[in-house]
């Protein structure tokens, strides 16, 4: 159940509704203050909520039953965009476009920095590389692990761009305290143990959604994370396993206004995950951003040829510079920055 406040209240009169619904009640509450109104979200057991009672006090303008069984991450709680600010002041969901780019996997010190400077020579704005890297096969290449972290940060101090690797397990979590951003990937997005120690983190998540996984199951697994209290949450599509091998994955499109008109949270595409293949990579790019991706995360690597995780995928950096120019044609019609 949502309660839309009228106008003009004063947070004493919000704060004492607040209390009084809580003590009668017993739910739970999350206050939401947008530019035009303020939205209390009644979280638990609403069934004995006396709604036209509810609706008869003085401060209330609106009162709505929610089906959903996501309730932070839900639109409906939380009318307005979530913006994420990072560290070095850069803003995400802002209606601006975020470029993430970088290797998948990190190899070494001077492939990881030539990379992050040529990816943010011509617009990005976060270096992704993976430290662990989850494989299918147990014979590949699995990560530098700690390694690839420290390298990743000598990345940061090199270039001033901000970083993104992906946790494997709550063990880890130690490692990550200097990551700007902890991306959870498909195969970890229903480790609900994992999610609830994200919940934990001061730092924005980027949540990748599950092979098979349906929107709603990547809305549910949001709400763990926010639920144990940390709503910096950057949802990902990167493709969902179907039927078709002319691609790794199938890029769905249709996520991006599905998710915006459902949560306030940021979304992002993954299009080299997505198709598998180099070429492919604009195109989706420039539909993301035309169906309104708030980002994109793209594998970057100087010589995907002897790259040791996803070579066949990655861009060189003279191709990502030539996507970004037509991405940001696209993203100039559609408004975005």
């Amino acid at each position: 159940m949502i309660i839309v406040l009228k106008n003009n209240k004063t947070e004493s009169e919000v704060a004492s509704f607040k209390s009084y619904l809580e003590q009668k009640y017993g739910v739970g509450i999350h206050v939401s203050v947008g530019h035009d109104s303020v939205v209390l979200g009644l979280i638990g057991d609403t069934s004995a909520v006396d709604e036209d009672s509810v609706r008869a006090q003085d401060i209330v303008q609106e009162v709505k039953r929610v089906q959903e069984p996501y309730k932070k991450a839900n639109r409906k709680f939380h009318p307005d965009d979530t913006v994420i600010t990072l560290a070095n002041g850069l803003t995400i969901g802002s209606g601006s476009l975020t470029l993430i780019a970088g290797p998948c996997s990190v190899e070494s010190e001077e492939q990881v920095i030539e990379v992050a400077e040529a990816v943010k020579s011509v617009g990005a704005a976060v270096l992704r590389g993976g430290a662990f890297k989850p494989r299918t096969s147990p014979y590949a290449f699995q990560g530098m692990g700690a390694d690839g972290l420290a390298l990743l940060k000598k990345a940061r101090t090199k270039t001033g761009l901000p970083i993104i690797s992906e946790v494997m397990s709550a063990s880890q979590l130690e490692l990550f305290a200097e990551v700007d951003i902890i991306q959870v990937g498909a195969r970890n997005m229903q480790n609900f143990e994992l999610l609830k120690e994200l919940g934990k983190q001061s730092r924005p998540i980027m949540l990748k959604r599950g092979l098979s996984s349906t929107i709603e199951e990547l809305l549910m697994s949001a709400e763990y994370i926010m639920a144990s209290g940390n709503e910096q949450i950057i949802l990902c599509e990167r493709g969902i396993r179907t039927f078709e091998t002319k691609t790794r994955n199938t890029l769905d499109i249709s996520a991006i206004p599905i998710l915006k008109r459902l949560s306030h949270l940021p979304v992002f595409i993954d299009p080299s995950h997505a198709s598998g293949l180099p070429w492919l990579v604009e195109p989706l790019s420039m539909a993301a951003v035309a169906a309104g991706a708030d980002g994109l995360i793209i594998e970057v690597h100087n010589n995907p040829a002897k790259a040791l995780c996803d070579g066949a995928q990655s861009l060189t950096p003279e191709m990502f510079a030539s996507t970004v120019k037509n991405i940001k044609k696209i993203a100039e019609a559609m408004g975005k920055k």
